[in-house]
């Protein structure tokens, strides 16, 4: 097969199952690694699965023997530590190689929630009020902060860290939360207004021109005791834990005037933070109609039936076409 027809597709050690590192397994999976593969090759690529492990230098001897036309990135992490996704991505801007997804800059915009917000403020999108804490430091709490709040970790990441736990109604519950963040998982805390209201994730496609495709909703129809209030891990992967709190993702029915109100904040978000290809804002839409961003998400998970790609396919995007718009958004950008 020519070499227009290839790819190389980028993945983290830890996803490659080591009695199928190809990927060719015809069993049924809910990994994204076998989706986009499978979807490569049943889209006539020739696709060579490279594992990132702990080695630049290996990593850059490799790319330099290969030289792909296109790395289709699906790494999250390097030595363990997910902040170092954009250093993958800069590695490769380096050696003027292109890949898919958001590059360096976005990543970097992106993965530090005070950092996002903030430029958010600036580009005047509506975002919680919050405040930062880093470890060392006594965490001041005004008088006028508003409660109940959130704590998460300032770099986080698929909701790590977050449950029911991480919503604090006072200033002492604040502050043990906090120091929870610091001590077991690690990281600054950032710690964020709680906003009522529906959770809503929109998916945008593209770089010069944007597609917003229609909204998603995750539903949380119980409210009484200590039904969850958040997106947590287990409300995202365990389907036991959803049934049992009659939890559901779902098409988001939206006023007309307030759907196109969400996509043109939502391009703003995308464009302020520089992501590319494709991106999914999480938000809250409040009693009022107001859309409040909590989230921006670069390069989301592609798996058959998430988020991503369940608004691509209600758009009338099959999943073959939505890997295929990304490699074309990829390959646009050869220099």
């Amino acid at each position: 097969m020519s070499r227009r027809k290839s790819i190389t597709v980028l993945v983290d050690r830890y996803t490659v199952p080591a009695e199928d590192p190809e990927f060719r397994s015809p069993e049924p999976t809910t990994q994204t690694e076998y989706h986009v593969i499978e979807a490569l090759r049943g889209l006539g690529y020739a696709v060579e699965v490279l594992p990132l492990g702990e080695s630049v230098s290996d990593l850059v001897a490799r790319l330099e023997r290969a030289r792909p036309r296109l790395v289709f990135n699906l790494t999250e992490e390097f030595y363990g530590d997910r902040c170092h996704d954009r250093n993958v991505a800069a590695l490769l801007e380096l050696m003027r190689i292109p890949f898919t997804g958001t590059g360096a800059g976005g990543l970097t915009l992106c993965r530090d929630k005070g950092l996002c917000k903030r430029l958010l403020n600036a580009h005047r999108v509506r975002v919680p009020e919050f405040l930062t804490c880093v470890p060392g430091y006594p965490v001041k709490v005004s008088m006028s902060f508003p409660f109940p709040a959130v704590v998460k970790p300032l770099f986080g990441d698929g909701s790590d860290g977050i449950s029911n736990a991480s919503v604090v109604e006072n200033a002492e519950r604040l502050v043990q939360r906090v120091q929870f963040v610091h001590g077991r998982i690690g990281q600054p805390a950032i710690v964020e207004e709680y906003i009522e209201g529906r959770e809503i994730y929109v998916t945008v496609l593209g770089n010069r021109r944007l597609r917003v495709l229609p909204p998603r909703e995750l539903r949380f129809n119980r409210k009484d005791g200590n039904a969850p209030l958040l997106s947590t891990y287990y409300v995202k992967f365990n389907d036991e834990y959803r049934r049992k709190w009659q939890i559901e993702f779902g098409d988001a029915e939206l006023d007309a005037a307030i759907a196109q109100n969400i996509a043109r904040t939502c391009k703003r978000v995308y464009r302020a933070l520089q992501i590319r290809d494709y991106g999914r804002i999480d938000l809250r839409l409040t009693p009022q109609g107001k859309a409040v961003v909590l989230e921006a998400n670069p390069n989301p998970d592609l798996a058959y039936g998430e988020e991503v790609a369940e608004a691509a396919e209600k758009a009338g995007i099959a999943y073959d076409n939505l890997i295929e718009r990304i490699v074309r958004a990829g390959l646009d950008r050869r220099p």
